[in-house]
This record gives C-alpha cells, sequence and structure tokens, in this order.
C-alpha cells in the first residue's frame, strides 16, 4: 500500500513549500474549504479575494496573513502574531472551532504551515500597496521584525495607537499636590487614617491614585469595593471643586451593556445614601446632590445612531464632561474604547473600573487586561509611595515598591480585600483557587461542604458515549427548582420563581400601564435571581441543547405551557426570556439586554390580549420598553446563557454547566468569570471527569495586541 500523501493543492514541487504559498488560486481554494467548513468567516475569504484581485503580485504568504488577520480579529484578538501562529497553528487559530465534528477535515492549519519559518513569513510581508510599518492608507500594518511580526488590519492598528496616545497624554499631566487631600481623605475613610495601620487600605490609596492622575484603573475581584471607592473618588473631586471654583464638575457614569448600567446604578444610589460627608468642607446636601447616581450605556452616552456606526461625539464634537467613570471596563472593546477617548475632552478625567481576571470583551482587544498585566505586583515608584505617605498617611510596603516602575503602574491600582466572600465563603474559596490556577485546591473546595456552594456530578463513566443519563432529572429540577436543599444557608432559586411571579403578580386587563409596568419590573427582577451559564454554543451543554432541554422541563412541570414539551426550534409564548444578540438602535437595545416576554392587553383596546417583551430601560430609571415580537430581529432564549454574555450582570444563585470534554474556549478566566457571576449561592454541574475542570484551571486565555503604553 503507497503511503498516505497531502492533497495536490498543498503541496509544489519543492516538498518543503506547500503549493497554497506559490498559487493564489491554490490558496484561495483552500480559505473557501476553511469557510465552507465553518472555520473562517466567509469575511476573511473575502477580503482575501479582494487583496488578491487588486494586487494579483502580492505574495500568496502575504495574502495568508491578511486572511489569518482578519480572523484572529473574530476571534477577539487585535492581529497576527505570526511567531506563535508557527509554534502551534491550531491552538493560536482556535482551528478546528467549537463543534467541529472531525469528520473528513480540510487540511489543518498545523499541516499547511508546517515547515514555514516566521523569518521566511515575515519577509514576504512586503508589497508597496498591501502593507506599510505605520502611518498610511494600506489595508495592512506590520509591526515588529523577524519573530516578534504582528500582522494588523490597519483600522485596528490605528485603534490601538489612539488608545495610546491618548493615555500617554493623560499620563503625562502634572499631577495633584497631596498635602489638600489628606483632610478630604481622613473625613471619607474614618477607619483607616493612623499610618500604622499593618495593611494598608487599598481602597483609600485607590482613591488618592485616581485623583492624583488625569487617568486611573480600579481594577479588583467581586466585592472589593470598587464602586464604594470610586462613589468615595467623586465626592473628593466635587468637594475639591465647590471648594475652589464654587462650581460642581460635569460628571458621567456609564457601562458597556444596560444590564451593568442598571446594576452600577443601584449600586452608586446605595453608596451615596450612605456615604458620610460631614467631616469635609463642602455643604453635605450640596455634595452629595453634585455626584451622580445615573447610569448610562457608552453607545448612549457617546451618542449612537440608527443604522449608522458614526457616533455623535468626537474629536470634533466632545463629550461635555470633567469626569466620566466606566465600569465593568473589561467589556469594552478596542473599537468602543478608541472612540470613547477620541471624543473625551483633553483636560477631562478618565478612570476604568472592572476586574482584571474577567474574560475579555466579546469583540476584538483586551484592553483592560493589558492596563493591568503589572498590577498584581504594584510597581510603584519611591515617589509615588511618598506622595501616597503625604496624602493618605500610609506607607505602601516594599513589595510594591519597583524603581523602574512605569506612568501606567503609578495610576493603575488592584484592590485586594473582598467583602462580598467572607473566609468561609465557598464561591470566594474556590474563585480564588480558580484564579491562582490551582485545580487541586478548586477540587478540595468543593469537596468541603461549603453553604454557598454546591457541586452537581452528571457524570457516569460506565455509560458508553455519554457523559448523561438521559433519564437522569437532576439537571430538570435544578433548572425549575433550584435544588434549594444542596444548600444550607438558604433557599436557592429556579426558574420558577420568575414564572410564579409572571403568573401571580399579573395585573388585571384593566389594569393602568403603570401597573403593568410595576408588574414587568417585578418579573425582571425575579428573573435575575437564577441564571444557568455555560461555556459553548453548540451541543449538549451549549446553550442550543440546554436552552430545548430547559423550555421542555418547565413545560412539564407546568410553569410553561405544555405544547412546549415536545416543541423544536424558537418559539414565542408568555414567560421566554429573551437576549438581545446584536445592537438594535432604532429600538434602543444593545447587545445583552436581557427581556421577558409578556402577555397584556393592547393600550388602547383591553380585551385583546398579545405578547410583548418588555425590557428595562437601560438609562438607569423604572421605565419599561414594551417591544412587540416581530420587532426583534437578533434575539434568543436565554434559558442558559454563555458566560461571555453574562459579563456585567451578577445572579442571586448561578448554575455553571461545563462541558463533558476539555475545549479550549473552557480557560480559567472563563470559570472565574461564570463563578463570580454568582452573589449567594453557586451550583457547579460537571457532565464529564474531573480532569475537565482541572484543564480549565490552568488554561489561559491569551489575546494577541501590542497595547503597550510606555513611560511618558
Amino acid at each position: 500500500m503507497s503511503p498516505t500523501r497531502e492533497p495536490d493543492h498543498l503541496t509544489g514541487s519543492d516538498t518543503s513549500t506547500p503549493m497554497v504559498f506559490n498559487d493564489h488560486d491554490a490558496l484561495l481554494t483552500l480559505l473557501a474549504r476553511w469557510v465552507e467548513r465553518g472555520w473562517l468567516r466567509a469575511i476573511d475569504h473575502a477580503f482575501t479575494q479582494f487583496l488578491a484581485r487588486e494586487c494579483p503580485d502580492a505574495s500568496p504568504l502575504l495574502l495568508m496573513a491578511a486572511a489569518l488577520a482578519s480572523h484572529q480579529l473574530g476571534r477577539g484578538h487585535l492581529c497576527l502574531a505570526l511567531d506563535e501562529t508557527l509554534t502551534a497553528p491550531d491552538l493560536a487559530l482556535s482551528l478546528p472551532p467549537e463543534g467541529d465534528d472531525r469528520e473528513d477535515p480540510p487540511p489543518l492549519p498545523s499541516t499547511v504551515l508546517d515547515g514555514l519559518t516566521s523569518e521566511r513569513w515575515a519577509a514576504a510581508l512586503q508589497h508597496p500597496e498591501l502593507v506599510q510599518r505605520g502611518p498610511g492608507e494600506s489595508p495592512l500594518v506590520v509591526v515588529g521584525q523577524g519573530a516578534g511580526t504582528r500582522v494588523y488590519l490597519r483600522r485596528y492598528w490605528q485603534h490601538e495607537q489612539n488608545i495610546r496616545q491618548h493615555i500617554e497624554a493623560r499620563l503625562q499631566a502634572a499631577p495633584l499636590p497631596a498635602a489638600p487631600l489628606r483632610s478630604i481623605l481622613d473625613a471619607l475613610f474614618p477607619d483607616t487614617q493612623a499610618s500604622a495601620t499593618p495593611m494598608p487600605d487599598w481602597q483609600r490609596l485607590a482613591c488618592a491614585l485616581a485623583a492624583r492622575s488625569a487617568f486611573a484603573v480600579i481594577t479588583g475581584g467581586p466585592g472589593t469595593g470598587k464602586t464604594t471607592t470610586v462613589v468615595k473618588l467623586l465626592a473628593l473631586l466635587q468637594s475639591r471643586a465647590l471648594g475652589e471654583t464654587g462650581q460642581p464638575l460635569r460628571i458621567r457614569l456609564a457601562a458597556p451593556t444596560g444590564k451593568a448600567a442598571a446594576r452600577l446604578n443601584a449600586s452608586i444610589a446605595a453608596q451615596l445614601e450612605r456615604l458620610e460627608l460631614d467631616g469635609l468642607d463642602s455643604d453635605p446636601e450640596i455634595l452629595r446632590e453634585a455626584i451622580p447616581a445615573q447610569v448610562v450605556t457608552l453607545h448612549r452616552l457617546l451618542g449612537s445612531r440608527p443604522d449608522t456606526r458614526r457616533l455623535r461625539h468626537n474629536a470634533s464634537n466632545p463629550l461635555p464632561v470633567d469626569v466620566l467613570v466606566v465600569d465593568e471596563a473589561s467589556m469594552v472593546d478596542v473599537e468602543l474604547m478608541a472612540a470613547l477617548l477620541d471624543a473625551l475632552p483633553g483636560d477631562a478625567r478618565l478612570v476604568l473600573l472592572g476586574d482584571k481576571d474577567q474574560l475579555a470583551s466579546v469583540e476584538a482587544g483586551a484592553v483592560l487586561g493589558d492596563l493591568c498585566q503589572r498590577a498584581e505586583g504594584g510597581h510603584y515608584l519611591e515617589a509615588t509611595r511618598q506622595w501616597l505617605d503625604a496624602a493618605c498617611g500610609q506607607r505602601l510596603p516594599d513589595d510594591y515598591i519597583d524603581a523602574t516602575g512605569t506612568a501606567l503602574d503609578q495610576a493603575v491600582t488592584m484592590l485586594r480585600v473582598s467583602h462580598r466572600f467572607d473566609a468561609d465563603s465557598g464561591i470566594g474559596q474556590l474563585a480564588t483557587a480558580i484564579n491562582s490556577g490551582q485545580p487541586d485546591v478548586s477540587r478540595l473546595v468543593l469537596q468541603q461542604g461549603h453553604a454557598d456552594l454546591s457541586r452537581l456530578s452528571l457524570f457516569n463513566p460506565g455509560l458508553p458515549n455519554s457523559s448523561l443519563d438521559t433519564e437522569d432529572e437532576r439537571l430538570d429540577r435544578l433548572a425549575v427548582e433550584g435544588l434549594s436543599t444542596a444548600f444550607s444557608n438558604g433557599a436557592a432559586r429556579g426558574y420558577a420563581h420568575y414564572l410564579s411571579v409572571m403568573n401571580e403578580q399579573r395585573p388585571d386587563n384593566t389594569a393602568t400601564n403603570d401597573h403593568w409596568d410595576a408588574w414587568a419590573r417585578a418579573v425582571l427582577s425575579a428573573h435575575g435571581s437564577f441564571q444557568i451559564l455555560c461555556a459553548l454554543r453548540r451541543g449538549r451543554w451549549g446553550i442550543e441543547g440546554l436552552n430545548t432541554r430547559i423550555t421542555r422541563a418547565l413545560a412539564r412541570s407546568g410553569w410553561l405551557p405544555q405544547w412546549l414539551a415536545d416543541a423544536d426550534g424558537e418559539r414565542w409564548f408568555a414567560g421566554r426570556p429573551v437576549l438581545v444578540t446584536r445592537n438594535d438602535y432604532s429600538l434602543g437595545l444593545m447587545n445583552g439586554d436581557i427581556g421577558i416576554t409578556l402577555a397584556r392587553p393592547h393600550p388602547e383596546n383591553p380585551a385583546q390580549v398579545s405578547l410583548r417583551v418588555a425590557f428595562a430601560a437601560s438609562d438607569g430609571s423604572e421605565r419599561i420598553r414594551w417591544v412587540l415580537p416581530a420587532r426583534l430581529r437578533d434575539v434568543e432564549t436565554v434559558f442558559a446563557m454563555t458566560v461571555h454574555k453574562s459579563q456585567g450582570s451578577e445572579f442571586e444563585h448561578t448554575a455553571l454547566v461545563l462541558p463533558s470534554a476539555p475545549n479550549p474556549i473552557l480557560t480559567r478566566e472563563l470559570i472565574y468569570t461564570g463563578i463570580t457571576r454568582a452573589r449567594r449561592w453557586l451550583t457547579l454541574v460537571e457532565t464529564g471527569p474531573a480532569q475537565v475542570l482541572d484543564q480549565a484551571v490552568t488554561q489561559r486565555v491569551m489575546r494577541v495586541s501590542g497595547l503597550v503604553v510606555e513611560e511618558g
């Protein structure tokens, strides 16, 4: 029998040179096969075809780099890193993708790129019309040399450059003097005035450092006090402004999604009520009124408009703001961050809040993660320590001092003490163990019987080709009832809770609009008490399989119409929760917004009852937006939600369903983000062997970018 050989289109006369690197047609044919298989997006192929058509003399290696740079954008990377791609092509490119059955696959990237060196690939990235190293009009930008070469699509290279330049300019601004801040900080943080405090109060230090600089980042895990700190920061800034000029600063608060904006709005309102301002020179009530509580989405802040990507506010029409605070900054992609910085006046302050250890934005870039790469170690200069000593009366430990610290390091503070999860919290201990990359400790925490933590194992190694006995009803009971008996500290709820509120609190058909809005708010609030999260979209343990299963389980239990017990596909029914998957500016709905389908009478004809989808307003108000289902183009049922889509949300009880086998998508950041969506109870559902979680804990997300802010 003759040995297996590569397909003809892959091999040229020189067996070390794949034909795709010698011939445009062979390359485009390969890319077309990858598109047909779902490995590349159609836009990646079309982009490469356009370049080949416009510049027939372009090297196929250059065209391959263009196709893969476009592909990487779709996966969240800003650029294609040649060396990383060649070291482990399939892993670096995440090919084959999630859900591929691996049957009769096209040639893998590892096969196509085998034998290619980064030096040879980099040498081919030259064409006067297609490639430039820096500013220009070419569609591609190349940065670095040899093994360190990165390939960008120009627009995203420009976004990265703009972000870097804006931040560097703010880091060069003269810092505030320390002495005037001491009395204000003592009043805002009365419990930590003494310099003899064994460990520094990181909230106090973060407040001081954010006041010192025109650009600041405050990062920390759940419950570390990011909102508390920023409210006190705003009190500090407004107190100084009122004392010096008699006029308050124009302060705006924003978040990436409507859900995150609503949550921050409620949190800030609660903090303002408790905030002690009597020790400050300014009148407490005037000062309290000068601190805003209304939070808007970034798209609303920037003035997004229907049917166009152009924003109302930009460099030519900047935002009328002196201080801007952005929460959940880990969700902000590079394009949105660049637009935000372009629209920010040069003398305005920018404060970013977020958890650096969460998943990065769904779209390209990991801006917060890039900015916080060195946050754990502090890396503060001795001059910064002396400034903080004068401003706060607290001395930074030597462990956080670094003579080579950058300007960015001086503007980043990591909050290190969780006030939500105490020492006995299983959720807190599990989050710490996972974030530290310790699978053995994570497993031990799961076995210790914590009151707020439950493990549901559905794995049965005795079943062939399956990790779950189809007759096992525990997952269904979890979805419906919440399996509250698994917890010793309270009655964790399932989806039956919000459906009972929907049924029992429904107004009479003759009720006023205010009553219908109040009912919708109650149902939406109850829905937020429980959420099932998963890592994947496809398959039994992805949202596609789980949403169908949960819908049927709720129907069999009597909570949804009985006909749904055997229904296939997406149907509209009262109680259906839906997730918006794409911004709809005409309806004012943003990607990530959640609505509940409710049956209510027509406003002008109470006898006519029809389905409407109720969404909470994204402006922090209690207003309800009612939308006809027919007008919703990009929504999906959300009994199960991917962890990516859950960012910016929190739920009283969260159930995280792990897939039955290891998957490249399953990473430390994803697990950490999923479990920290839980406020009171967490159920971890394992559908496969223990190694699935163990491997995920040791596998990290690495987004490729070049956003490194240099010291000015």
